[in-house]
């Protein structure tokens, strides 16, 4: 017997996006089940609009309202499964109730956005929250036609990404005209009869037809709290590797469970449906008494917005530091396929390392196509705990239209390889540049220095570098940089041998530095 509160089981929640901007036309392709389909099929009675209000551990038993109707009831179980999920974070703030302001968690949520838009004629959209959701409505209004405002609280755009790999999306947004105010919160809503206006702390205010919370989401722990089961991180129901939780009778699974993280063996709270179909699927065994184990989750996520498409896996910088891990980066970017095949679109890859066992820490790629294929590959890499080494050996299917002789997994695995080995000692900005008092040397092409140069660099060409190494002075360290960092690898090589002074490479080179500039 499964209880819903909602109206409708079993829906795609995360194609409500594209649904409210038309991408997704037909209503119906959001409901993946009907109670009718469920009883048909596998003889499961739904009863949507029934809401559990309460656990009776000692008696096995859930307290249950009919929503329609107000009629309470009891239900024994012997075994029971809370998959409840999470609720959006919605601020007790002045005017949080006005009408004209959103949440997209459900299908109502988008059946209420969609009706707001064509019978108030909005025309300007604010988005607070520049989270995973928050940037697929940003793009579906955008599609619509609406201007939109984004606000966004921490400092950056995808707070989960470290902020270079945010580059591209900060460019796209500015392509379509969104304005994206970051640092800043909100204080409350304004208006009469609808919400008008939002304002900030900064004391700026910002009008539109339609408000959007994005703020984020957190586990629907209450009737968990309630029945004495025990939390975790963020009030996140604690679970065993069998999702059995402090009662062995109960089971939770989805985005009301804490879960282990397989990088670093901590416990997140990671709220992401491809983890909670398989946990489910675990359920499901061991209730008929198997005795399955989920171990953990990489937190492997992708989004789109226009052209750029980011994806993570594994743990990010701004992760590793913060627990005081010991890691080593490397950035390298290539073409999604073979760049003589047309279309060629080009990829940035950022690896963390553990420079003592040399296993992939976590991996970020920015680029347009192409990048949920190598996201995959990094995250099985991962998982399967393959060294840089093995990672950069890997058997990846190669023809123009697809890859490169070495495709770009492979090519990061290799750029890592070379920093982890040793056999390139390597500069990650500007600042440890001055720091080094060292003497920059640009060796792009001519054509390429053209659009600029780091600050205070010489250029010498790669193919001009030996007839020219009497240009560098050899009582300074030299850092040298390319468009990525691949030619500049072979100019360290070059003047390693060559010159007396220390030498390094700017890991990521012009690319990488242009990304943090756009996002400083």
């Amino acid at each position: 017997m499964l209880f819903e509160r909602g109206e409708h089981v079993s829906f795609a929640n995360c194609g409500l996006p594209y649904y409210v901007g038309g991408v997704i036309t037909e209503r119906d392709a959001l409901l993946l089940h009907t109670p009718s389909s469920l009883k048909k099929r596998f003889d499961i009675t739904v009863l949507t609009q029934h809401e559990v209000t309460e656990i009776d551990r000692e008696r096995k038993l859930v307290h249950v309202v009919n929503r329609t109707n107000g009629v309470h009831f009891e239900e024994s179980y012997d075994k029971l499964v809370l998959a409840v999920g999470a609720r959006p974070l919605v601020p007790n703030l002045p005017g949080i109730n006005l009408p004209g302001i959103f949440e997209l968690r459900t299908v109502p949520d988008a059946d209420a956005m969609k009706a707001w838009i064509d019978s108030q004629n909005v025309r300007r959209a604010v988005v607070v929250g520049a989270g995973f959701i928050g940037m697929e409505v940003v793009e579906n209004l955008t599609h619509l036609g609406i201007d939109v405002t984004l606000i966004e609280k921490a400092d950056q755009v995808l707070p989960p990404f470290d902020r270079e790999m945010t580059a591209s999306l900060r460019e796209e947004l500015k392509e379509r005209g969104v304005e994206t105010i970051l640092g800043d919160g909100i204080v409350s809503f304004q208006g009469q009869e609808r919400a008008t206006d939002v304002l900030l702390e900064s004391g700026r205010v910002i009008q539109g037809d339609l408000f959007l919370l994005g703020i984020g989401v957190r586990p629907d722990f209450t009737l968990a709290k309630n029945a004495g089961l025990e939390l975790g991180v963020a009030g996140a129901v604690h679970v065993n590797q069998e999702l059995q939780t402090s009662d062995p009778n109960i089971y939770a699974a989805g985005d009301v469970a804490e879960m282990t993280h397989l990088v670093d063996k901590q416990l997140r709270f990671t709220p992401l449906a491809g983890l909670a179909n398989k946990q489910a699927r675990v359920i499901g065994q061991n209730v008929c008494g198997s005795h399955v184990t989920f171990d953990g989750a990489l937190g492997t996520a992708i989004v789109k917005f226009g052209k750029a498409t980011l994806a993570l896996t594994g743990l990010t910088e701004k992760m590793a530091t913060a627990q005081n891990l010991a890691y080593r980066v490397s950035y390298s970017t290539s073409g999604h396929h073979a760049g003589y095949y047309p279309g060629a679109k080009m990829m940035t890859i950022k690896l963390l390392v553990d420079p003592a066992s040399h296993h992939v820490l976590g991996a970020q790629i920015a680029g347009e196509e192409g990048v949920d294929k190598r996201i995959d590959v990094i995250a099985t890499g991962i998982s399967a705990k393959l060294t840089i080494e093995e990672m950069a050996m890997l058997d990846l299917a190669y023809a123009p239209p697809f890859s490169s002789a070495k495709d770009p997994v492979v090519m990061a695995a290799m750029a890592a390889e070379h920093v982890i080995d040793g056999d390139v000692r390597i500069v990650h900005s500007l600042q440890e540049v001055n720091d080094l008092g060292a003497i920059l040397v640009d060796v792009r092409d001519d054509a390429e220095v053209a659009d600029g140069m780091l600050p205070g660099a010489i250029h010498i060409p790669l193919d001009e570098l030996r007839a020219r190494i009497g240009e560098i002075d050899q009582g300074r360290p030299v850092v040298v940089y390319c468009r990525s960092g691949q030619r500049s690898y072979f100019a360290y090589q070059i003047l390693r041998r060559r010159l007396t002074s220390e030498v390094f490479n700017l890991t990521g080179g012009w690319i990488v530095q242009e990304m943090r500039k756009k996002t400083a």
